[in-house]
């Protein structure tokens, strides 16, 4: 398989709305919000996600965070707590700034990390 990023669009329709989703192969996925997303002053339209850039170390780093402030993952690939610390350091952002973004967004995000835990094996 090749290293170039291929785009897979999918579309929906539920209850008449319309729901595009895009998704970028090889561990990179490239959010683009529907309205610019604005926390502590720094205004985004997208953010990238390099999941393939993640390390062992890091799923330590992130299972310890969890457990120094009394949460568990016993199932990381279904844990939106997970995924979302996942996802903060993949796009190099807070947990507190995905928490932060409308649900749609944040679900979209944290999809994309469970996603990689998926497809990488886990």
């Amino acid at each position: 398989m090749s290293e170039e990023i291929k785009n897979v669009n999918v579309e929906a329709t539920e209850a008449g709305t319309e729901v595009n989703i895009s998704k970028e192969k090889n561990g990179v996925y490239v959010h683009e919000f529907k309205k610019p997303f604005e926390y502590e002053g720094k205004k985004f339209e997208t953010l990238n996600f390099y999941f393939d850039k993640l390390t062992g170390k890091d799923m330590i780093a992130i299972e310890t965070e969890m457990q120094a402030m009394g949460e568990y993952a016993l199932a990381p690939e279904i844990s939106r707590g997970f995924q979302c610390r996942m996802a903060a350091k993949a796009g190099n952002i807070g947990a507190d700034a995905l928490e932060s973004m409308p649900l749609p967004e944040f679900n979209k995000i944290t999809n994309a990390a469970r996603d990689f835990l998926i497809s990488s094996g886990y």
